[in-house]
């Protein structure tokens, strides 16, 4: 159930993410908090991503590798090929492997990191807690 739990937030991240690089700037939204809030939830997305691959790893550890994903994707960026830039001018591209090296995004995606722990415990100890009431409750009517 956990991998659910993980999914469903996975999943919300990626469509906050997409929603703010979209309609950010539409709303009034910086250039700086659209371009670091998204790269925040880039870094929570391969958090989760890496948690749901990984279940049953400690947080830390999906944190560590996570931290590694991200800035070995950050530190792509610095290997430029016709073919590989051509796929970062796509939006695909742009979104999976972003257009240009910035040491200020391997800061938001720890922080996107840490952010994607602390949703992992809320969600998985509120996910434990509706267990444990729901089992509760049909232990107590029968």
């Amino acid at each position: 159930m956990t991998r659910i739990v993980r999914g469903c937030l996975w999943l919300s991240v990626i469509v906050a993410g997409l929603a703010l690089r979209q309609f950010g700037p539409g709303v009034g939204l910086s250039f700086p908090v659209v371009k670091y809030g998204g790269s925040i939830l880039w870094g929570t997305m391969v958090f989760f991503c890496v948690a749901i691959i990984a279940s049953g790893r400690p947080r830390w550890t999906v944190a560590l590798i996570s931290a590694a994903i991200a800035v070995g994707v950050e530190l792509f960026r610095l290997v430029h090929t016709p073919w590989l830039d051509d796929f970062r001018l796509t939006t695909a591209g742009a979104l999976l492997l972003g257009r240009v090296f910035s040491p200020r995004n391997m800061l938001a995606y720890g922080a996107g990191i840490v952010l994607g722990m602390v949703l992992d415990r809320l969600g998985t100890a509120a996910f434990t807690k509706a267990g444990l009431s729901a089992r509760d409750a049909s232990h107590s009517a029968s």
